[in-house]
């Protein structure tokens, strides 16, 4: 994964052929860990987004009470990986029937989003979870939302890179999140967890 800052990668990102992606997926460490190994993803940022308050702070929007979710925003090469394609992955890393949360983490902030940046990114998120919905795979309803995107916060300086921060603490929450195991049983596939049981330094 390229090196960059990412306020400058926005910025610049449409003179480059950059684009945006943003979605929300329960506990931004696991999501931006997910989205990192991504070929053609530039850089992955945690932060939060569809709320109301300005400049949220981590204890404000663990309240439940600011309206935002966890976040991550995507720089991505659209020439190396489709959007649809990052769509694809994030079904695959998240558990779509939830109303109250992500695995272990409840409340409102920890819910699924998809946020679109514009009128392409809108459709293809609504044929994709059309396409989810119509493979039978799931035995519950979709309660995914698909938001346009307002404002993105960045969160702080120790929620990034958390896997690699503090890996130690990082795969001890994500094996008993208990994301990976619901993702093998209805995926057949693990990103973090090997075959012993332990998640992956």
């Amino acid at each position: 994964m390229e090196d960059f800052d990412t306020q400058s990668a926005r910025e610049s990102g449409a003179s480059r052929g950059f684009a945006i992606a943003t979605f929300a997926g329960g506990c931004f460490w696991c999501a931006q860990a997910d989205f990192c190994k991504v070929e053609g993803v530039l850089k992955v940022t945690s932060g939060y987004t569809g709320g109301d308050t300005e400049n949220p702070s981590y204890e404000e929007v663990c309240s439940g009470r600011t309206g935002h979710v966890e976040a991550v925003q995507l720089v991505f090469d659209p020439r190396r990986v489709k959007y649809e394609r990052l769509l694809e992955y994030f079904w695959e890393h998240v558990d779509p029937t939830d109303p109250g949360g992500q695995f272990v983490d409840r409340g409102p902030q920890y819910r699924s989003a998809i946020f679109y940046h514009n009128e392409e990114q809108r459709e293809a998120a609504e044929a994709s979870k059309r396409m989810l919905i119509d493979s039978g795979r799931l035995k519950k309803p979709v309660v995914t939302r698909i938001l346009p995107f307002s404002k993105f916060y960045e969160a702080e300086g120790y929620h990034q890179d958390y896997n690699e921060k503090n890996p130690t603490h990082y795969n001890h929450y994500r094996f008993f999140s208990g994301r990976d195991q619901f993702l093998a049983k209805l995926w057949g596939k693990v990103d973090e967890v090997d075959g012993g049981g332990k998640a992956k330094e």
